[in-house]
């Protein structure tokens, strides 16, 4: 009893600790705002700004420069910082900690900018392992980052060569992305106290960055040549040290008409984004977060009731149950071939999630083998068709795949893993050297709340969360069987046959066909190859 008394009156006494000092600083700030409002009526209402907006600077003859700004409310579009904390506490914690992290919310109006920020931080942080914050950083926030930066902070960005970026968010959140994406020279930024491999959700010693002051430690007598910053008193003294500076306006990015001009599009982002993991498909806002958490009880249902549909019930029951439960199925192309009775009809799939051979099979109505690189107990349990493991031993892996098309149709996804955005990984040309009868089927899948793949979670789980979406949407393009003359019967290489075929499904969706494998996304997501070691059972 001991214990959990001493735990009630700590919290007691922190929040009686924040409540006091906030209600004080509040107090402060409507006095200092009535006093610059009485003076402020007295100066003349034609009286420019202190900085020039963003738009005014001139991007030529820069590239020799140096910029500092801060990704918070300078880059990003994005004004809260709120969702990203969200995402290391649902993606890196866990559930109940996102939902502690969403009860907090209210607290956090009340709270001003530096106890809101450390609130934030103890929630988000408190003894979740350095590693788990690394994965984060590195594999699901660049995503959000890159879809909320401004176009207009981006490009005077780019026109510079140094680029060093002050903020007062904790930079490990921070760095992988400036630094990968951004290509920062420096990134200076709250630091976190840590215990061993464990972060315990305070800051450290150096306490809050206070941006001004880092500026003139880092740069000492020398001025930056451009600071960008917000509207806010403290970006004002930062950039006010740098020989140009410029502020990012709300209005800036609205057009005449009222459109949104600052949004950066895809063909822009200063790389490719190829890889992203986590399972949250949105970006976690608190309004869109509460809509998750009161959709999960039904979507928890729903999941298994389109689960127990696409099991047990025939492929027109599944259509029309499916359809009515939300899942839409999209099915475009020809029909296909007719069954050679000497030899199956090998599909060859583009890969976004595990669930392509099930929606494959209901959409021709009829049942089909799929082989699998990686598949868990659970999922090979549940499935409604016939899965068969590959060893990746290509030898052994050939023979499999011979034995299964003899035996009837048969569905591979030759990229080796799933791919969530536009597009196409290398294919593996196996499959080129072991059918005549090949069949390209353009696949993919669409999501609004959850992802149904992951590189560090549990794969297992990867058909529920996929389920558990609203309204799932899955395209399925059958494509003309490929000309025998074009295949390795006709005496094409089966490595020119494999690319034929890649370029063939990214044209038919609109993807980008690139050189990359499942090593490559595993290395970049979870830092390792992707392969589970078995271990060799005791005789």
């Amino acid at each position: 009893m001991v214990f959990p008394m001493v735990l009630l009156r700590l919290g007691e006494w922190l929040l009686c600790q924040l409540l006091a000092n906030s209600c004080y600083r509040a107090a402060m700030k409507m006095k200092t705002y009535g006093f610059i409002f009485r003076n402020s009526c007295h100066r003349s209402p034609q009286q420019p700004p202190s900085f020039p907006s963003l738009t005014k600077c001139c991007l030529e003859g820069r590239s020799s420069q140096t910029l500092v700004c801060d990704l918070h409310r300078t880059l990003l579009r994005t004004k809260s910082f709120f969702p990203y904390f969200m995402l290391v506490a649902f993606e890196g914690g866990s559930l109940v900690r996102a939902v502690l992290l969403l009860l907090s919310y209210p607290l956090l109006w009340v709270l001003d900018y530096e106890f809101r920020l450390k609130l934030m931080v103890f929630i988000s942080f408190s003894g979740l392992r350095l590693k788990d914050v690394e994965n984060v950083s590195r594999a699901v926030l660049p995503k959000f980052y890159l879809e909320n930066l401004n176009l207009h902070a981006y490009e005077v960005l780019a026109s510079t060569r140094t680029r060093v970026f002050f903020t007062s968010v904790p930079r490990v959140m921070v760095e992988s992305f400036l630094k990968e994406y951004l290509s920062a020279s420096d990134v200076i930024g709250t630091e976190l106290h840590t215990v061993g491999c464990y972060y315990t959700g305070f800051l450290s010693g150096s306490g809050l960055l206070v941006k001004h002051r880092a500026l003139n430690e880092y740069f000492g007598e020398k001025k930056p040549d451009i600071g960008l910053g917000s509207s806010s008193f403290h970006d004002h003294l930062f950039i006010s040290l740098c020989k140009e500076a410029y502020v990012v306006n709300k209005e800036d990015g609205k057009s005449s008409n009222g459109a949104a001009c600052s949004i950066m599009p895809r063909e822009k982002y200063p790389k490719p984004l190829v890889f992203h993991d986590g399972r949250l498909a949105f970006l976690p806002t608190p309004l869109s977060t509460l809509y998750m958490f009161m959709w999960l009880p039904l979507g928890i249902t729903l999941a298994v009731f389109r689960l127990l549909v696409g099991i047990f019930l025939p492929y027109k029951l599944v259509l029309n149950l499916g359809g009515w439960s939300g899942v839409k199925i999209r099915v475009k192309g020809c029909k296909p071939p007719s069954k050679n009775p000497k030899k199956g009809v090998l599909y060859v799939c583009t890969h976004r999630t595990l669930l392509d051979p099930v929606f494959l099979s209901t959409a021709l109505n009829k049942p089909l083998t799929a082989v699998t690189y990686s598949l868990s107990k659970m999922s090979e349990i549940i499935a409604p068709i016939k899965t068969v493991r590959l060893t990746r031993d290509r030898k052994q892996d050939g023979e499999t795949m011979q034995r299964l098309l003899s035996e009837g149709d048969l569905v591979v996804c030759p990229e080796g893993t799933t791919c969530r955005e536009p597009y196409l990984l290398r294919f593996s040309s196996l499959f080129a050297e072991l059918a005549d009868d090949i069949v390209p089927v353009a696949i993919n899948a669409q999501v609004s709340m959850f992802y149904g793949t992951t590189a560090s979670g549990l794969k297992c789980l990867d058909p529920i969360f996929f389920l558990m979406n609203p309204k799932p949407v899955y395209y399925v393009h059958v494509l003309e069987k490929v000309p025998r003359e074009l295949t390795c019967a006709g005496g094409i290489p089966s490595c020119d046959v494999a690319n034929r075929i890649q370029n063939q499904l990214g044209e038919a969706l609109g993807f980008e066909c690139t050189t990359l494998t499942r090593r490559d996304k595993y290395m970049i997501l979870a830092g390792n190859d992707g392969v589970v070691q078995v271990k060799a059972k005791k005789t």
